[in-house]
């Protein structure tokens, strides 16, 4: 078992500086990506980062409720959407809501994600599964249905910032390198289940063998190695990098080992299946409980998915770091 180049020591408490229930993660050099998955984990490449903290755990309904009380904050999903960004659109379809997964009665074929997902009326981060549910008994669960501008503003009043692709990548390895898993190279070591992901048959059956049908608490699974909980599964988390089809090679000399990289262009991120809606998109890290063995392997630190930044769904949450004032200037917006 391998490990990670690690980097920089913990630097001196700062009054300047908020890291109460965070982990500070060294920084160093690592491969970033995987070779043997999905083509845009593809190439496995070195990468370096400096030491920065991350948020143990991913922002808590509790903690996001605390944000909104404070600021007034009203997110993405309940607003009508601006029917300008969506040229063609039917004027019924412009409403406040999110996407909610909702397991189909019957399936005709894994490539259409419409029949498991709901564009719901009402569906945002105090009622997760629509307008008649409530966050009442999940205070401890991951919040859902926050957009990137969501994550960004609780992140700014929180004095933190969105963690880039690589740092976010950093931190789930937990200093194993070459790994598939941010625990090892087995999914479930010795029987044990070490992520809120799916089992069964997806989206038909949920076995919930890992005791967990949608979200759960975020200390609900053994945290990795860097005592940092829910890097794999419960939700997916957004980073401020821009999505980009693939990662970029190896550099050809040591000396040129990318440090703190930030992704591909806002302009090469849009969907090139959509090419009238011009909504870009962020990466997304981690995978989610709707991961499963038959349908998005995504539950591993290499994983990456693609997310427009005006999106929110019931399986996508976030979590936030500082980084020190001498590391490297804030990421793009």
């Amino acid at each position: 078992m391998s490990r990670i180049t690690i980097g920089s020591p913990e630097p001196a408490a700062d009054d300047g500086i908020r890291t109460d229930d965070m982990v500070w993660i060294p920084g160093g050099t690592f491969r970033m990506g995987s070779d043997h998955h999905y083509p845009e984990e593809a190439p496995s490449h070195q990468a370096s980062v400096d030491g920065f903290w991350i948020d143990r755990t991913p922002v808590t309904n509790a903690r996001f409720r605390a944000f909104v009380r404070d600021t007034g904050h009203i997110t993405v999903a309940e607003q009508p959407p601006d029917p300008a960004q969506y040229p063609g659109a039917l004027p019924e379809m412009l409403f406040a809501g999110s996407l909610v997964f909702q397991p189909p009665r019957r399936l005709q074929t894994l490539r259409d994600w419409s029949q498991w997902w709901t564009f719901m009326r009402g569906a945002d981060w105090r009622h997760p599964y629509g307008p008649r549910s409530n966050i009442d008994k999940l205070g401890s669960h991951p919040v859902v249905h926050v957009a990137y501008a969501d994550a960004l503003a609780y992140a700014k009043w929180a004095g933190k910032d969105i963690p880039t692709e690589a740092e976010w990548e950093f931190a789930a390895r937990g200093g194993l390198e070459a790994e598939e898993y941010a625990w090892g190279g087995a999914f479930t070591p010795d029987g044990v289940h070490m992520a809120n992901t799916w089992q069964g048959d997806f989206p038909l059956q949920n076995l919930r063998e890992d005791g967990f049908e949608r979200t759960s608490p975020v200390t609900a699974f053994p945290p990795n190695r860097y005592g940092v909980h829910d890097m794999i599964g419960n939700v997916w988390e957004w980073t401020t990098d821009w999505w980009s089809a693939r990662h970029e090679a190896d550099a050809v000399k040591p000396c040129c080992i990318p440090q703190n990289p930030r992704g591909g262009r806002e302009d090469a991120s849009y969907d090139p299946a959509l090419p009238a809606i011009r909504i870009p998109r962020k990466v997304l890290k981690g995978g989610s409980h709707l991961c499963a063995p038959n349908y998005c392997r995504r539950y591993r630190p290499a994983a990456r998915h693609a997310e427009p930044i005006d999106t929110s769904t019931s399986h996508v949450g976030f979590r936030c770091v500082v980084r020190p004032p001498a590391a490297v200037s804030h990421p793009p917006k």
